[in-house]
């Protein structure tokens, strides 16, 4: 049996074939969707055939390039849109080493998560992500570490953030146990191009100090 990829996490069976139905139904060539979430047409292939499992990051940009949410691309589809989001049915999923539960509604002009960030990400900390939107987070549990731009801000249990995701940024969890964290983001479409975690181009991203 083939070992899945250094940093590939647990398996997400059914995410592989949905990528490359949206991506077709898009318009998409694998060239053309690669270059607009920074990622090189290879990696973006073994995305598309499980042989790589996107982080978090990752997905919330595939999911704006194709115009849908994470929860879509998951194939958690909401029933009838209901606006009741009951903690039963929040069940956890994992990518890239963070785990988060859907808080929102599918189908909607933002996205509403609950995250789990666990300490020492490696390469997950080091990586700048910057795209069209805005986003808000609420610290609920542990201590974050949030670089906007230039500027470091150590954020406690109870504190908030709500920024301009063009703005250069980059979340960490700075406490043991990691940080727990509400976390909301707009879909807002853009001809820019979105930078996300996986393999960005060197002129795409930097690591922040």
């Amino acid at each position: 049996m083939t070992s899945p990829p250094e940093g590939a996490g647990g398996p997400l069976p059914a995410i592989a074939p949905r990528l490359r139905d949206l991506r077709r139904r898009s318009g998409l060539t694998l060239e053309a969707a690669a270059q607009r979430v920074g990622l090189s047409p290879a990696h973006l292939s073994r995305l598309e055939t499980g042989h790589r499992q996107p982080s978090l990051p990752m997905l919330l940009a595939l999911a704006r390039t194709y115009r849908t949410t994470v929860s879509d691309l998951l194939g958690e589809v909401a029933p009838e849109r209901d606006p009741i989001i009951r903690a039963d049915r929040m069940e956890a999923s994992e990518a890239g080493g963070w785990t988060y539960w859907r808080a929102g509604g599918s189908a909607r002009a933002m996205q509403a998560l609950r995250v789990h960030v666990p300490m020492h990400q490696s390469r997950q900390e080091d990586l700048v992500r910057v795209h069209p939107g805005e986003e808000w987070l609420y610290v609920m549990r542990g201590r974050l570490r949030l670089v906007l731009g230039e500027s470091a801000h150590l954020l406690e249990p109870g504190d908030a953030a709500h920024y301009d995701s063009f703005t250069p940024h980059r979340i960490s969890a700075v406490s043991a146990g990691g940080a727990e964290l509400l976390f909301v983001h707009t879909l807002i479409q853009s001809g820019a191009v979105e930078l996300c975690l996986g393999e960005p181009a060197p002129h795409e991203w930097r690591a922040m100090p």
